[in-house]
């Protein structure tokens, strides 16, 4: 359940980037009391100008420099590919003494983009919401989304405990439930968990499109509900996919190469007619399905 903080966390939060999640993070900042002032950073005109219509900010920039200079909380809501441009534009800018995050799918890229330009005084605290719709945008947000949802937060060996602390009550403030780890071990579990499933929706699309000998018209007339459900994934941001799949292509690959050999594995049982290892691979996963969904509902039952 999320906390209605009396007093706000933040006089000025800054977010840079405003589609789904950045515009998800302003609603819930306003919606929870969590800061004085929220100001945004789009680089386009129709972005800028819808979140303005939208009025879930203060201000509105066209300039990063500008939108974080008295922010005592950065974050970076922009695809993983585009923070490096990013912080070379605002690293010497950033407030002494403030907090910079990232919303972002990969960590150990981030890291290395952003620390080189950041100032010792200025602490870095990488953290992914894994939370999200296959819409994008600045009207796709809403302030719920990240409601019994986890954040991932991967501090740096020199964190400093009250600044990690205090971000940790602002996710939990927005209804998360908040997880720390390394970088690394985040980054593998998200690939197995996030980016494979999302390679195989996008590659199972691109494959039901490609066939000659089934038209576009009854891949959509005779998609069922699995088909439609499995795939939905695959309407997400493609450019934000790209960059993940780019900065986590180790991990990516290594949870892709152990896929396929299990996905060999059941070609060759339904190839040899091997009914017991499909029975017994189909009883295997049910059960770990039904242990997950278990799970997330003792997650929404949290209070």
């Amino acid at each position: 359940m999320s906390n209605n903080t009396k007093k706000p966390l933040f006089d000025v939060v800054a977010i840079i980037g405003i589609g789904l999640i950045g515009s998800s993070i302003a609603r819930a900042i306003k919606k929870y009391g969590l800061a004085d002032k929220v100001y945004g950073y789009a680089k386009t005109d129709s972005t800028r100008n819808t979140a303005k219509k939208l009025g879930y900010m203060d201000e509105i920039y066209d300039n990063a420099i500008e939108t974080v200079k008295d922010a005592d909380l950065t974050i970076l809501c922009t695809p993983v590919g585009a923070n490096l441009s990013i912080i070379i534009q605002i690293g010497e800018h950033l407030k002494s003494g403030s907090i910079l995050t990232d919303v972002g799918s990969v960590k150990g890229s981030v890291i290395r983009d952003i620390l080189p330009h950041i100032s010792e005084d200025i602490t870095f605290i990488p953290g992914h919401p894994i939370a999200g719709t296959e819409f994008s945008g600045p009207e796709s947000g809403f302030a719920e989304l990240f409601q019994k949802k986890w954040c991932v937060l991967t501090p740096l060996d020199n964190c400093i405990e009250v600044k990690l602390n205090i971000l940790i009550k602002f996710w939990q403030s927005c209804g998360m439930l908040v997880d720390v780890m390394s970088a690394e071990h985040h980054d593998l579990v998200l690939a197995i968990t996030s980016h494979v499933p999302h390679l195989i929706a996008y590659n199972i699309v691109g494959t039901a499109a490609d066939l000659e000998k089934v038209t576009r018209s009854e891949v959509t007339k005779y998609a069922a509900g699995g088909f439609r459900d499995f795939t939905r994934i695959a309407s997400s941001d493609p450019i934000m996919w790209r960059d993940i799949f780019l900065n986590n292509k180790d991990a990516v690959l290594e949870m892709l190469g152990r896929f396929v050999e299990d996905l060999t594995a059941l070609q060759k049982a339904i190839r040899w007619s091997d009914g017991d290892k499909l029975e017994e691979l189909f009883v295997k996963t049910r059960e770990i399905r039904k242990s997950i969904i278990l799970k997330e509902d003792e997650t929404n039952n949290y209070k």
